[in-house]
């Protein structure tokens, strides 16, 4: 669920595996093809690092181009991307496909190993979008917030009447969400009915793929309130001048903060 508003998106770390295998700089290229071979689990290559501190990554692809003797710090990649653990998983997921990598290793501040994310992880993120619990603790989130009554309706929305409360979304993205509807994929939005106002909770490149489809109204999860409340995704949206799906910008993706490499990592040490 694209959670951009009451609830924080969901982050790297709430999704990678925290128990890393790890080579060693000076493990041999015919050890690690070894361990390789031997293993229960299938690997693509290692991380190479010296304790916790990550200094590149060996690859399969890098084994079968190296002697057997030499040791892993003449031939694996230094200069490795890496996330950081408070990345969002979206964010992830845009960097992962960029690259073109099937596992991207997460370090923390001080540039220690603490995880890595796949990309079967991320799918398994995006599996775990919207549902009913999401929307019911969303629900509950609002009544308590706002002391107000809130009960859940689903239906079709105009996406004309729609307010959206996230100022851009991501062109990599919105090509998944217009194959998602062109094949009957997609999941219902979350929208709030705020006495008349509907405010777009969650799915704002779903809308924004299909204003580029034509598409005029979606499935929607609407959590009707029974009084109109002061919403501070309301406030964002009228700060930000979005009264409807145009305003929503299309950017590509940039280089992100949170998205490091080993060599920069080294430099910066």
């Amino acid at each position: 669920m694209e959670r951009d508003t009451l609830e924080g998106k969901p982050r790297v770390r709430d999704y990678m595996t925290r128990d890393v295998d790890t080579v060693s700089p000076d493990d041999t290229v015919a050890a690690v093809a070894r361990r390789i071979a031997e293993s229960e689990e299938a690997h693509s290559g290692f991380p190479v690092a010296s304790g916790r501190r990550v200094e590149g990554f060996i690859s399969a692809r890098d084994l079968l181009l190296a002697d057997d003797n030499d040791p892993l710090f003449k031939v694996m990649t230094r200069d490795l991307i890496v996330a950081h653990p408070e990345m969002k998983v979206t964010d992830a997921a845009r960097v992962i496909l960029r690259s073109g990598i099937q596992r991207l290793p997460v370090v923390d501040d001080a540039g220690n190993l603490v995880g890595i994310i796949s990309n079967a992880d991320v799918i398994r993120s995006q599996i775990e979008r919207a549902t009913p619990d999401k929307v019911e603790k969303l629900i509950q989130t609002l009544q308590n917030i706002h002391d107000v009554t809130a009960s859940e309706e689903r239906r079709r929305v105009p996406l004309a009447e729609l307010t959206p409360t996230q100022s851009k979304v991501y062109t990599d993205e919105l090509e998944g969400r217009s194959y998602e509807l062109q094949n009957g994929l997609a999941e219902p939005l979350v929208v709030i009915d705020n006495m008349g106002e509907l405010l777009l909770a969650d799915g704002h490149h779903r809308v924004k793929a299909a204003q580029r489809l034509g598409i005029e109204e979606m499935d929607a999860y609407v959590i009707v309130l029974d009084e109109r409340v002061s919403l501070g995704m309301a406030e964002t949206a009228r700060k930000e001048n979005l009264t409807g799906i145009e305003d929503i910008q299309e950017v590509d993706y940039a280089h992100h903060p949170l998205v490091e490499t080993t060599k920069r990592l080294q430099e910066r040490d």
